[in-house]
């Protein structure tokens, strides 16, 4: 299988005829764009697709390649460690569905968020329960911390207020 994306880096030294080959080789067993990034002389990078012609970007340039990246590529993030990274980053965030750094924190405070409140209905709950006397076991306390819905663990609890027995905060209705 090969890759829909290769990029090469050719530098002092490279052989030009092993280079074609290899370019040809992975076009030809299916890959989409071979990018060449020249290291020396100016920064450029030569695109080469299957059925089109090769093109020549300088280092203002974006390259593109649809269907497998979403976003453009400067090609000085090609010669550029720092912005190669943030590339990078993003469209790897952009691929498991988020927009950008921020909105991975985002989703984490909301789980923490989430995770903090459960834990605090089921501390409550229990706590509730030992107030009023009303012994647990601990199936029925792996019970209520295995719990992970809200609206469960808040109609125990407004059960548990008023009830006498352990039985009746579990009971149906």
């Amino acid at each position: 299988m090969c890759p829909p994306l290769a990029v090469e880096y050719a530098d002092k030294g490279q052989n030009e005829i092993d280079l074609k080959i290899k370019i040809k080789e992975l076009l030809a067993a299916g890959t989409r764009y071979v990018w060449v990034v020249h290291l020396v002389g100016p920064q450029r990078v030569e695109v080469h697709v299957k059925d089109g012609p090769n093109r020549l970007l300088s280092a203002t340039d974006l390259l593109e390649a649809p269907g497998i990246l979403r976003n453009p590529v400067p090609v000085h993030a090609l010669f550029d460690r720092k912005e190669a990274h943030r590339v990078t980053l993003r469209n790897l965030l952009q691929r498991k569905g988020y927009e950008n750094l921020e909105a991975v924190l985002q989703e984490g405070v909301q789980r923490g968020k989430a995770e903090g409140e459960l834990a605090a209905s089921i501390k409550a709950l229990l706590s509730t329960l030992a107030i009023r006397g009303i012994p647990v076991d601990a199936e029925t306390r792996a019970r209520i911390r295995d719990c992970h819905d809200a609206k469960q663990l808040d109609a125990w609890f407004a059960k548990a207020v008023v009830a006498d027995r352990l039985e009746d905060v579990f009971r149906e209705g």
